[in-house]
């Protein structure tokens, strides 16, 4: 042991103001001084021991003490300097002190003693002494041990020493206090001496000064730390910015804002120089001759579409078949432009197979429906047979977490090496008063304290069924199974009774335990610091801690947990027990005490997230309903029944007629021709009210989607894969949205072959616009154009006869709707399956289990509707055309006459159709409108990127639990309330701790340990805890064990004297045991020189694991360190070891990846700097691991997902240019998507990654029509053509026409009415993750389709191919007789 320099400075002779004992206080206490005004003595004096005390400085001369208090000093001096014996300058500066204070021959100079007190022996004893201490004496003494850590606690040794003292003044007076463990009598430490004292004022020692009785290692004194690098927080944002804007926004604005000025420079200058132009042509017309007749006004060549008349405003009532035309005929084929009419035009041989393919397809299913039934049912009902295999995962690991992750991994390792995490109970009190924490009045008195003590008291003694466990059986005793539970409370530090107070005692004495916790130990013998009971407690104006105006309490009853299946049913048994207790306690609570309790227990997480009330039954049937009914009446509008009016125009005109019936009957009446207008006394119903309704089919649809669910479930759990209640809430939904737009597509189509071939078709009646111009012709012949008028039509009836019957069979037509629309059923099946699969590659088991039974759902169902839906059509037409009624076929209505010189009383199309023909497709394709688009769509994109810029990481776990469960509060107290962070240990393996170099990599308190060894390094983080997220010391073992060798602790590790290789028992009489380092050679010392290698450093460790950790040593390992090692099943090496410690308050989910980023970077560099293999372990790390890859996961998955998109589109519209617009407008939909979920509070996790993922599948449905649309409107024309703008706008004109009603209300109100319904739900976690998520999804992708695509395919759209349906009875005979096209 280093001993303190002799005092050089000559002293007089001295005066006492003690000396020698007077016996103790109590029996068996310590001893109490004895008053003595004398002078110092050198009798009894036991100079040896003096001078190993307090050094040569007392070697010689006389001294105020006794060998009775050299005997206690060295007892005191032993206790505290098992806690600061690794600071030689705390540890000298201590024996300084205490040496003064009892043996200085200057005693009565600093020391007065201001009362006596009479001894249980009788005699006159010291009371209370004023002790004058410098305050440069006092502060250098504090400075110089307040660093000092206590592994065992990841605290200090000042919370032990000096109850946690801020500064030297509240250190002395802690060790002043008369207590059990301290004093014996009550020393004082007045600031100032009065005149005829004076202070004590020796130089004391500093941690960083360089001799070897001073200097400190780096964990103890920050001042001889090397320092670390500098660095920037985890997942710190851009460093660059311009004012509050990051550089890239700035970039990204002035770039749009140029843009908007340049454009509106542009149209300005352009509209400017016209009206120059008309000017000018004015005046030469007005002083022109007569040539100027031949003059040609600027006006007459602006831009325009081919066929611009059909654009222009123009009438188009409800009778119209037909429109104003140029007298060029120019349409499809812009036979102007291609003057060589005869040649056929170029076709896309793979649209070509696939439209074959799937007329074959559909003539099978129309030909054959219930052989089809027969046939796809039975194959449905196999893979139903899957249900038998049917699992639901339940585990939060097991769902959350992915099986190769390597924090699952870390996980696994550390339960089996170290035990699992504890199970841990937890409890917050607060007033009942207030809705926020915020306002929340204080939680402590005197009557709350006394309810709870009664409900601590129950919890002890509650019983679990049917086992009877209790508390006492099931809890973490760290002493032993003899030993106190650890149950952190404040009533801890009351002894769990509250006897000994009254209202007036219990403030003062709560006070005392919060700011020294040490004078308060539980019956566990640990320290409770106030951050762990206290929560939410405020600050006064200097800073310093209000502890009775704390807002909660937190009580935690600590739970082993285990890998043991019984043991772990035990204690699930007993916490069973305590979650029925606390809900009936949170019920009662506030009208029995004004108390509000939010808990947790051990089996709350899984139980909670497993719970089926987020299922919302009534959402989902609701959402069925409305879809149905929508279905159902859209569905029902269709062609067959055009000519008959509506119900409300029938009802209008039986209203209108009533009154007639009772009026006298007149000539002219009786010989009118149309019944309708004769009075009846109940009103005449339409006749497709109830032979036109499409209920059945309707219902059909929906009931295909709900088989495609099931048969997907069949198939995964017949393949292994799990089901998790996400897939049982949102697929259906999901597959709701998406698969009733195949239906109104292709019933939509079906509408248009019946109005062209059906029963009821005439050849008088020939659509006129766009899509409906398909009048059979030979494909040699001119295409007709979308805008010919009728008298155009009327020259054409030539054709009628041999190549365009006018009637069908339905099973043709059937086959030649599912031969149109097939490719473009295929195209957004392809995309949106890809597109759902490769959410598979998000490694986390419940994602990946959705995103394929969601990709099965979508892909089977697209199949039902191409196969069994398509016979289900043709059943349905047939009996519209047998006149029976819809839901009830057996009934037929009796046909009704028809005026065969009735005027056609519709044009066939929609009021939407005719709406986007009349005035939204003209007015979009105007340059001046598509510039403003394309402004607008560029200025939702700027928007979108700055806003992801702040979309935050992160999943709120509150989002997965039912919007009534009790662990919402428990984790927003958490929140408000915690101000401790959970516990990391840093798990080291891979080591030679039994060699030297090995021991060097971990220790941190000896001269030879590493610079940047474990310790070391983490005590460094812990003093940058914005970056490391490190709050507490940590936890190093080695440290501990050596200092537990130091032959200096003559308690802690003790041999037998006559057997040496015999350690002794705790409390074993001193008389048969000796330290074990006694005459150990080399000797033990701070260098490490001496201290145990290979086998003897593993029999002292198993020793010191096994050794009680108490007053007497509490260094030693069993309580403190018992399951911080793991040994090898021989007990010769030490597998792995971990290094406890705690990060600093998480508050937010920003907190925890932080704090999971922060520990991996310090694992990583401890592992660099000494070559071990380290990793971290937190409770959270392991659902947290997702995020370390979050960001680039997304990037990959969504650049996979839009090259599939680009490859799929550009194979099957038969052009890289169209796809890739199509590709990029995906990709803008998904960006504005991404966008809206920065402002609208939608974190990125792996559930949004997965909806990003369906966003961009489900984009290009709202788009894959309108291209597809396009390029089958095409005549061929080169790109670079100079009519090629004109072209365009005519294809683009048509395709709007052709399937913009399709896609707006099939596509658009479907997906709608699906997700408004979710609106509903009671789950936040529906609510923002899949009802946030897929409105704006459905809003932007449907403006993306319907607006921004038409404008962009019109100015830079491929070159298109002629479809066959231009001449479907050709297209007819091309397919039956394998025409091959040229």
């Amino acid at each position: 042991m280093e001993v303190l320099h002799p005092d050089t400075s000559v002293r007089n002779e001295g005066r006492c103001a003690m000396r020698g004992s007077c016996g103790p206080k109590i029996m068996f206490g310590k001893p109490l001084p004895c008053p003595y005004d004398g002078p110092p003595s050198e009798d009894d004096v036991d100079r040896e021991l003096l001078t190993g005390l307090c050094g040569d400085e007392f070697a010689h001369g006389p001294t105020c003490c006794t060998t009775g208090q050299l005997e206690t000093l060295r007892d005191n001096l032993g206790i505290a300097e098992n806690l600061i014996s690794s600071c030689p300058a705390c540890r000298n500066n201590f024996r300084k002190f205490w040496c003064s204070f009892t043996c200085s021959p200057h005693q009565a100079e600093f020391m007065n003693i201001t009362s006596t007190q009479t001894s249980s022996t009788g005699e006159t004893a010291v009371k209370t002494v004023d002790f004058y201490v410098a305050e440069e004496f006092g502060e250098g003494f504090f400075n110089s041990c307040k660093e000092i850590k206590m592994g065992a606690t990841n605290g200090y040794a000042m919370d032990l020493l000096g109850g946690g003292a801020k500064n030297y003044h509240d250190f002395l007076t802690f060790m002043g206090e008369e207590k059990d463990m301290g004093s014996p009598f009550t020393i004082k430490f007045p600031p100032s001496p009065p005149p005829e004292y004076s202070a004590l004022n020796v130089t004391a020692r500093n941690c960083y000064d360089s001799d070897l009785g001073s200097k400190c290692t780096c964990i103890d004194c920050e001042k001889v730390c090397p320092a670390l690098p500098e660095i920037s927080p985890p997942n710190a944002g851009s460093t660059c910015h311009v004012g509050l804007l990051s550089c890239l926004s700035f970039v990204l604005l002035v770039a749009y804002g140029l843009a908007v000025i340049s454009f509106v420079l542009g149209y300005g200058l352009q509209v400017t120089l016209r009206r120059r132009r008309e000017k000018s042509y004015e005046r030469v017309a007005l002083s022109g001759d007569s040539d100027s007749q031949h003059l040609v006004s600027p006006r007459s060549h602006s831009r325009g579409l081919v066929g611009a008349s059909s654009l222009a405003p123009h009438t188009d009532g409800e009778g119209s078949t037909g429109t104003q035309s140029e007298s060029r005929r120019l349409g499809r084929g812009a036979s102007l432009l291609d003057p060589i009419e005869t040649v056929q035009p170029r076709h896309y041989r793979l649209n070509n197979i696939l439209r074959r393919a799937f007329y074959k397809l559909g003539l099978f299913a129309a030909t054959y429906p219930w052989l089809n039934f027969a046939l796809v049912f039975a194959i449905v009902g196999l893979l139903n047979l899957g249900w038998k295999s049917f699992e639901v995962e339940t585990d939060p690991v097991r769902l959350w977490v992915a099986p190769d992750s390597e924090s699952k991994l870390q996980k696994e390792y550390f339960d089996e090496h170290f035990g699992p995490f504890y199970r841990i109970e937890q409890i917050f009190v607060t007033s009942a008063n207030g809705s926020s924490p915020s306002d929340k009045e204080p939680v402590l008195s005197w009557d709350h304290l006394q309810y709870w003590a009664d409900v601590e008291d129950d919890i002890r003694k509650l019983t679990s069924s049917p086992n009877g466990y209790t508390l006492q059986d099931v809890c973490l005793k760290p002493a032993g199974p003899d030993g106190a539970c650890v149950v952190q409370s404040v009533m801890a530090w009351f002894g769990n009774d509250l006897y000994s107070y009254d209202p007036e005692t219990w403030a003062p004495h709560l006070l005392r335990c919060a700011e020294q916790p040490v004078s308060c130990l539980p019956d566990f013998q640990q320290p409770l610091a106030p951050q762990m009971v206290l929560g939410s407690v405020p600050d006064d104006d200097e800073g310093r801690k209000e502890y009775l105006d704390a807002k909660a309490l937190v009580i935690t009853y600590v739970v082993p947990n285990s890998l043991d299946t019984a043991e772990e049913a035990k204690a699930m048994e007993w916490e069973y027990a305590l979650r029925e207790y606390l809900d009936d306690l949170d019920n009662r609570a506030p009208q029995e005490a004004g108390l509000e309790i939010a808990w947790s227990t051990g089996i709350s997480l899984q139980e909670e997230i497993n719970k089926s009330t987020n299922t919302d039954i009534k959402i989902v049937v609701l959402s069925y309903v409305a879809m149905f009914f929508y279905v159902a009446l859209t569905l029902g509008n269709g062609s067959g029944m055009r000519d008959e009016e509506g119900l409300w125009a029938c009802l209008s005109q039986w209203a209108r007629n009533f009154p007639k019936f009772f009026a006298q009957p007149s000539a002219s009446s009786t010989l009118s021709l149309d019944s309708r207008l004769a009075p009846t006394i109940f009103p005449r119903l339409p006749r497709g009210l109830f032979v036109g309704s499409k209920f059945t089919l309707g219902l059909f649809g929906i009931a295909l989607v709900i088989l495609s669910v099931s048969s997907s479930v069949g198939l995964f759990s017949l393949a292994g894969v799990k089901c998790t209640l996400i897939i049982a809430e949102v697929i259906p939904f999901l597959v709701l949205a998406v698969g009733v737009d195949n239906v109104f597509i292709l019933v939509h189509e079906l509408d248009r072959q019946n109005l062209l071939h059906g029963p009821n078709a005439s050849s008088s009646i020939v659509p006129t616009w766009g899509a409906y111009s398909d009048t059979p012709m030979s494909p040699t012949q001119r295409t007709r154009s979308g805008f010919d008028s009728q008298f155009d039509h009327e020259r054409e009836r030539s054709l009628d006869a041999a190549s365009a019957p006018q009637y069908l069979t339905a099973e043709e037509r059937v086959a030649r709707t599912l031969a149109k629309m097939g490719p473009s059923i295929l195209l957004s099946t392809v995309t949106e399956t890809t597109a759902f699969a490769l959410g598979a590659l998000v490694p986390m088991p419940a994602v990946r289990n959705f995103a394929l039974y969601a990709a099965g759902s979508v892909f089977l169902n697209a199949l039902l509707q191409m196969t069994v839906f398509v016979s289900a059509l043709v059943v349905d037409l047939r009996r519209v055309e047998a006149s029976r009624v819809d839901c009830f076929p057996c009934i037929r209505m009796p046909p009704r006459i028809a005026l065969l010189e009735a005027p056609p009383t519709g044009s066939g199309l929609s009021y939407l159709a005719r709406v986007i023909r009349k005035y939204y497709a003209p007015l979009l394709l105007k340059p001046l409108v598509k510039g403003i688009v394309l402004l607008t769509f560029g200025g939702m994109l700027v928007a979108s990127v700055i806003s992801i810029q702040h979309i935050k990481l992160g999943f709120d776990q509150r989002l997965a639990f039912p919007s009534e469960s009790y662990l919402i509060p428990y984790f927003d107290s958490v929140d408000a309330y915690l101000d401790i962070g959970p516990p990391v240990y840093f798990v080291v393996h891979d080591v030679d701790v039994t060699q030297r170099p090995g021991q060097q990599k971990l220790c941190g308190r000896f001269t030879t340990c590493e610079p940047l060894s474990i310790t070391s390094a983490l005590e460094l983080e812990r003093g940058r805890t914005d970056v490391s997220y490190i709050s507490q010391p940590p936890a190093p073992w080695i440290d501990d064990f050596f200092n537990w060798l130091d032959p200096n602790k003559d308690k802690c590790c003790r041999v037998r004297n006559n057997d040496p290789s015999t350690f002794c028992r705790s409390g074993e009489s001193p008389r048969r045991c000796h330290t074990c380092y006694k005459d150990h050679e080399p000797a033990w010392n701070i260098t490490m020189r001496g201290l145990p290698e290979g086998e003897e450093f593993m029999a002292y460790l198993r020793q010191w694991l096994i050794s009680p950790t108490d007053e007497d040593c509490p260094i030693a390992g069993k309580a403190s360190f018992g399951d911080a090692l793991a040994l090898s099943d021989d007990g010769t090496q030490v597998v792995a070891s971990h290094f406890r410690t705690f990060h600093a308050p998480l508050k937010s989910q920003a907190d925890f990846i932080n704090s999971f980023a922060a520990a991996r970077r310090v694992a990583d560099d401890l592992a660099a700097a000494t070559g071990a293999r380290v990793f971290p372990y937190s409770l959270h790390y392991v659902f947290f691991d997702q995020f370390a890859h979050i960001v680039p996961i997304t990037e990959q998955i969504l650049g996979l997902g839009l090259a599939a998109v680009l490859l799929v589109t550009a194979l099957l519209l038969g052009s890289w240019r169209t796809g890739t617009i199509v590709t990029s407008v995906v990709a803008l939909t998904v960006v504005n998507v991404m966008g809206v979920m920065g402002v609208w509070g939608i974190d990125l996790n792996a559930i949004s990654l997965v909806n990003l993922v369906i966003s961009l599948g489900i984009a290009v449905e709202f788009c894959a029509h309108v291209a597809r649309a396009f390029m089958s409107a095409g005549s061929g024309l080169p790109v670079d053509h100079p009519a090629g703008q004109k072209e365009r706008d005519e294809r683009m004109w048509i395709a709007l026409v052709d399937v913009g009603p399709s896609v707006l209300s099939g596509i658009t109100f479907t997906k709608l009415i699906g997700m408004c319904v979710l609106a509903l739900t009671r789950s936040k976690f529906l609510e923002i993750y899949y009802f946030r998520m897929w409105i704006t999804l459905i809003v932007s992708g449907a403006l993306h389709g319907l607006v921004l695509l038409p404008v962009v395919l019109s100015l830079a759209g491929g070159s298109g191919f002629p479809q066959q349906e231009a001449d479907e009875e050709w297209m007819s005979h091309a397919i039956r007789n394998d025409y091959e096209y040229t």
